[in-house]
């Protein structure tokens, strides 16, 4: 059998941008279906679910086998001492690695659970784009999962919930003029100035759960307004990107946006996710933290945990990637967090 680090290489070494999983996820069937055969690994367009149903108890592992598009070559693998660089070598290949070799395990195979990999494609994409959502709906019968670990990068952390996103544009109205007259309209740019000022004031909001720090953010990070270098702006608007933490449903984030963007004279909610909900009292996740041993953190972050939660699946996020690592140029894993990542695991799906 590979090495991770072999395994992970060779993954690398597949070009995967989102949009373009095809070829990797023939690959990764062709690797599993000698072991899992033709019942056992099923395909969904460019995703994978690998397992199968029986009367125990089932704990599903999620991966993304997706990139960002390449930049100055990086697609290439190359290992650097313990560390190994690459297109999506941590982000997330390297958790890909760490399921199939779990999915090749036969001691895992034949321990207490039922356990099943999903793997899954446009997870860098747009979030209504995503195929996860597809998988879950396809295969409904992962809702009864007791248990979902979303290998993304963590830095060997264990990450709990995840912050929802929306999205809104604030428009400012205003009249056309000359420059040279500006009393004769109205700037809606300079309107929006007072509002922005104190957008640019606001400061994070901590927000306890279960021992965990989630961040309540609200930023502007885009901003149009103008058509031309002598013409009074007649209209302006900017994004506002609210990240906002799960004690909010969505009903409430937006009635919380809405009024942080009240001075603007009009609000379009442009997208929203719902937040993850941290698993508490859940029993494999204290088994998980016992085995791990790993520092326990809130993700400040979107993850598809959100997504499991929809759909009745407690998850949390457990990687060997590093979240700083996440879309670098020079994106690199390192190879012991591969080997860790898998023990712990391992240990964890054999059972107490």
């Amino acid at each position: 059998m590979s090495s991770l680090e072999e395994t992970l290489t060779d993954l690398i070494k597949v070009k995967s941008p989102t949009g373009q999983e095809g070829r990797i996820c023939t690959a990764i069937a062709e690797r599993l279906l000698p072991i899992w055969g033709m019942d056992g690994v099923n395909r969904i367009g460019n995703a994978l679910v690998v397992g199968r149903r029986t009367t125990k108890p089932t704990i599903a592992l999620f991966g993304h086998t997706d990139t960002v598009p390449e930049q100055d070559g990086n697609s290439r693998p190359r290992r650097k001492g313990d560390k190994l660089h690459g297109l999506g070598a941590s982000d997330m290949k390297a958790g890909v690695a760490v399921m199939l070799h779990l999915l090749e395990d036969a001691a895992i195979a034949n321990g207490p659970y039922d356990v099943v990999g999903v793997f899954y494609d446009k997870e860098e994409g747009p979030h209504d784009e995503n195929g996860l959502e597809e998988v879950l709906q396809r295969a409904d019968w992962l809702a009864d999962s007791e248990f979902g670990i979303v290998l993304e990068p963590t830095d060997l952390a264990l990450e709990l919930g995840c912050n929802g996103a929306m999205n809104a544009t604030a428009s400012f109205k205003g009249q056309t003029g000359h420059s040279a007259r500006p009393w004769l309209g109205v700037n809606a740019i300079t309107r929006a100035g007072e509002w922005l000022a104190e957008m640019d004031k606001r400061e994070p909001i901590a927000v306890g759960v279960d021992g965990l720090v989630f961040h309540e953010t609200m930023v502007v990070t885009t901003a149009q307004g103008g058509i031309a270098r002598n013409i009074i702006p007649g209209s302006f608007e900017a994004n506002v990107n609210y990240r906002f933490p799960p004690v909010y449903d969505l009903a409430q984030a937006e009635e919380r946006l809405r009024e942080a963007c009240a001075a603007a004279d009009a609000v379009e909610i442009t997208d929203r996710a719902v937040p993850g909900p941290v698993p508490v009292g859940n029993d494999h996740l204290a088994r998980l933290e016992s085995i791990a041993a790993a520092e326990r953190r809130a993700k400040q972050g979107w993850t598809d945990v959100a997504r499991l939660s929809v759909h009745g699946i407690p998850a949390v996020n457990y990687g060997p990637g590093l979240v700083a690592q996440a879309h670098q140029a020079d994106e690199f894993v390192p190879v012991s967090n591969l080997y860790r990542s898998y023990q712990v695991l391992r240990e964890f799906l054999i059972g107490p």
